[in-house]
Order: C-alpha cells, then structure tokens, then sequence
C-alpha cells in the first residue's frame, strides 16, 4: 500500500520541533518496536546473509546488546515489556488461558498489579499509541484503549500479512471491517507502520513527545510475503542450513558480536543431514527459507520507511528507537515445519520455517522458542538516538546482560517519569528490572538482582557470568557465560556452590512470582541428548 498517504505534515508539527527549548528536549520521542519470532542471527547486523540495511544502519549509528533476553514465547514477553514485571507477576505465566483466581499467575491476562509503559509514560505527559500484536489479551476486554494507549491499531492474537477476511483489527477499541475501512490488498508490516507513522502525527500537532509500541508479527508464522521479493531469495538456501549456520558463525565473528573462541553449540541430532534429503525435499526447504528471508527483508524495509518518516517530520534526532525480538527462531512445529497452500507465502497460505531453519536463526546456541538455553532467550537488540548515545558509542556492542523486564525502568528514566505505588484505586507492585539507559553511553546499569526465566517447566537463573539452566524436569546444568555461552560444559560438579546458591535464589523468586509446574512430561529426546551432550 502506499505511505504517502498517511505522511501529510503540517506547518503546526514542524512548528513544534523549534530550536527553542521545548519538552522534547527533555523528553524524547521513544519508539519500542518489537519483532516476532525473530532468532538472534536474523539480521545482517547479527549475522545473517539477509539484506536488513536499514536496521543495520541503527546499529552502526547506535548501540547493539550482545546478551539482549527474552522470556522464550510471544505472550510472557508482551507482558514483561509492557509492565517491567517477571509475566508471572504481570498475571501471564504462560499463554493466554484463564486458569482460575487461585492461579494468580497464570490470568492469561494483564493484571490490575502492574502498570504498562502506556499508563506510565501518559502520566507524565506523553502521547501514547501501539500497533500491531497485542496477545495479552482481547478475550478479557484487557485491550490497548483501556492499558493506557491514546491511539491504537491492534491485532488481538497476530497471525496475518497479507489481507485476510478472517483478520480481526481494533482501531482504539473499535473492532474495524477490515473489507471497508482498510485499503485494498494491505500487508500488515505496512499498515502497522502506516498507522505508527499517523499517530505520530497527532501527537506531534498535539505537541507532545509521543511513545509508540510498534509490535510487529513478522517474522511469526503463518509466513507469506510479495512473490516479487521471495523469487529473489530461490536457490540461495539450497546450500543447507549447515552450510548457512556455518555462514552466520563465522559472520558473527568478523563483525566482533562474538569471539572465536565460542564455539557453536552442536547440531541438534534430529534435525535432517541436508545431503541426505532429496531434491524435492531440498526445494521445499529453500523456498521455506526464502518466504522467511522475504518477511524479514521486508520488515527492514519499514524500518526504513519509518526513520524516513522521522525525518520527514524533524523527529529522529531526539527519538529513541529500542528494537528487540519477543523470543528465540521458531522451531513449531517441528522438523517438517509447515508448507501448506495453493502459493506458500501468498495470500492464506500457511508456512512454518521448521526446526533446522530455527536452529540456523538461533546461531550460534542451542535450542529456540519456548526453551531457556540461549537460543531460546537471546534477542539482537538496537538502540538508536542520534541526541542522546554519544558519536564515539556508535557502531559499539554492549556486553551487560540485559531483559526485556528492564524496558520500562529504561522508559522511565528516559521520560522523567515517576512510577506509581497505586494507580486507578489498585496497589501496584515494584517494578523488577533496571533502567539500562546508562548502557548506552557506556556506564554500568547497577544490576544488583539475578535474571530469571521459567516457561513450560524450561527454567533458568543467571547472575554476573554464571548461568544455571535446566528442562522441564532434568538436572540443573551450570555454565559460565564469559567462557561458554553456548553452554557446551556443564561445570556444576565442579562449583557446586555456585550451583546451590542459584538454585536457592531461583527457588525463593519461584514462590514469590506464584510459578507453577507445568503439566507436560519430559521430551525424552532432549534429555537424553543433554547427557550425552555434558558427558554422562
């Protein structure tokens, strides 16, 4: 669709950005943009072969955080970014099913003991607004409009690129006819930019540095793109994903994001030896990747026209751009992945990566979405604010570990804001991370507390270089980050101590979040690997 149609400025918005002092000069405008299902190599600033100039372009005038974590899945994200709270505590443990009042922690929902960035940043004089996935959650009426979001373009669930007329779409609460007020044969990374882009607007004439919660569903399933920039990417993945994770690796290395000597984790052993597959299996596989590689390449791509639009309207400058992906690549649902459609990758068409594309997108750890390894948990994370991060910090990695619970502390100390011990007649509880704004011109953020992970039974505590990951129901491994983050040697045996005094600290925030086991028995395949994998 095209953009111009949502970019009119008017004097008034230009107006306000004088060189006079105003409040964007004290506070500037925040972009949190949010991809999903994303691995930690997919852009070419992480090491990928996928063409991502404009995002690469951030990095090099910004700040890339080499150890960016999520939550593992797209719901306990959403919860954690939006209430600087662990999704336990924000009352989504786990996905969006109600389990009852006595599961406190398991709502499916947002609850009324958090605040979100939106609710926070209003107060202190901010123009808010989203679009994109809510997922946390529409079923009971915890929407955008009423968690603090002036203006909102919202998808209940995600789930759809090209238009679809199964897709549901809330504009400011109001549920659209996506036949009637939407332009024709709208791609959804387009019109969620569009409507970021006319957002911003409103708030610019009305005077007011604006937050804006860009939550992407690219690069979720169910895949599908242009079929002009899928051809361009047929026959480039042909190669294998061993090939192409070697690719990355070595990638990765030579832009310094890792060091030689990390090792990649080793292949998963159920995933399919690329020279044994036949070519009609070879193909399908290609052209799998080659739709993924199109959505994010088109992601980019409205990155780009976002930082235009920026511009266009004399607010980059002083615009702070977080970008981070909501959990590891996808390995759902398993090795086959899905491929399913008369066109995969056009319209309701349904495409899955699969599991050795995922672990490609996870390069160079083990495992991917819904497991607390670090191919589960790490995102590429970019900071871009051209007023704010210093000339001498651009292109710089950061190498303190940080969460996406840290994300409005971070708004919080960058809007002046003040956080509430009540808010709306609720007692609200304290927020769980840092502010991590000092990273960005090189200072230390003051993490006193550990970060924790629990998700399906897959759990995980990390503090300073030490890191203590299990799942579901194996043993606890311990593994020392600074040497060894792809988790290779499992050294708990060999500082027990260690061990003990993190698992008694991921004990005691387990009772204190109200985490509950998670009802799914073992899979057997990965516990018999990890022994294999750690020598017993």
């Amino acid at each position: 669709m095209k953009h111009a149609a949502l970019m009119t400025i008017s004097a008034l918005t230009l107006g306000w950005l004088s060189p006079q002092k105003s409040i964007a000069q004290q506070q500037p405008n925040i972009i949190v943009i949010l991809a999903d299902d994303m691995g930690y190599s997919d852009l070419g600033c992480y090491g990928s072969e996928i063409p991502t100039p404009n995002l690469d372009k951030l990095a090099q005038n910004g700040v890339r955080f080499t150890q960016f974590y999520n939550t593992a899945r797209c719901c306990p994200s959403r919860a954690t970014l939006l209430t600087g709270r662990y999704s336990h505590q924000a009352g989504v443990g786990h996905m969006m099913n109600d389990l009852g009042p006595e599961h406190e922690a398991y709502r499916g929902q947002l609850n009324n003991k958090s605040v979100t960035i939106a609710e926070v940043l209003k107060s202190a004089g901010y123009f808010t607004a989203m679009a994109g996935k809510w997922h946390v959650s529409f079923d009971f009426s915890v929407t955008p409009a009423n968690r603090g979001f002036d203006r909102s373009l919202a998808a209940p669930n995600g789930g759809f690129y090209h238009a679809d007329k199964r897709s549901r779409l809330f504009l400011n609460g109001r549920e659209l006819d996506v036949n009637k007020e939407l332009p024709k044969n709208w791609y959804t990374t387009d019109l969620f930019t569009d409507y970021g882009l006319k957002f911003i607007d409103e708030a610019l004439t009305e005077k007011k540095p604006f937050l804006l919660y860009l939550a992407y569903n690219a690069p979720h399933f169910p895949l599908q793109a242009p079929e002009n920039e899928i051809a361009p990417f047929r026959g480039k993945y042909l190669q294998g994903w061993d090939k192409v994770r070697e690719a990355r690796y070595q990638k990765q290395i030579r832009l310094g994001l890792i060091d030689a000597s990390l090792k990649p984790a080793p292949d998963n052993p159920i995933i399919y030896k690329w020279d044994t597959l036949g070519d009609a299996k070879k193909k399908r596989y290609d052209d799998m990747m080659a739709i993924y590689a199109a959505v994010i390449s088109h992601l980019d791509k409205e990155v780009g026209v976002l930082v235009d639009g920026l511009k266009k309207r004399n607010a980059f400058d002083n615009t702070v751009i977080l970008f981070v992906s909501d959990n590891g690549g996808n390995a759902e649902p398993g090795i086959e992945g899905r491929y399913d459609g008369e066109q995969p990758g056009a319209v309701n068409s349904d495409v899955y990566i699969g599991q050795g594309w995922a672990q490609v997108a996870c390069t160079p750890f083990w495992m991917y979405k819904h497991h607390t390894h670090e191919g589960g948990i790490s995102s590429p994370a970019i900071v871009s604010w051209p007023a704010g991060i210093p000339k001498e910090r651009n292109g710089k990695f950061e190498r303190q570990p940080a969460h996406l619970v840290d994300i409005l502390p971070t708004l919080i100390d960058l809007a002046h804001a003040n956080y509430p011990a009540e808010y709306n007649g609720n007692k609200i509880q304290p927020v769980e991370g840092v502010s991590i704004k000092p990273a960005f011109t090189g200072k230390d953020v003051g993490r006193k507390n550990p970060i924790f992970w629990e998700h399906e039974g897959n759990r995980a505590i990390r503090e300073g270089k030490w890191k203590l990951v299990a799942e579901r129901s194996e043993r606890w491994q311990l593994y020392d980050l600074e040497k060894d983050r792809s988790e290779l040697k499992d050294v708990s045996r060999q500082y027990p101590e260690v061990a003990a005094d993190l698992e008694a600290k991921y004990n005691a925030w387990y009772q204190r979040v109200h985490a509950e086991p998670y009802p799914h028995p073992l899979n057997k395949w990965f516990y018999d690997y990890t022994q294999l994998k750690s020598g017993e």
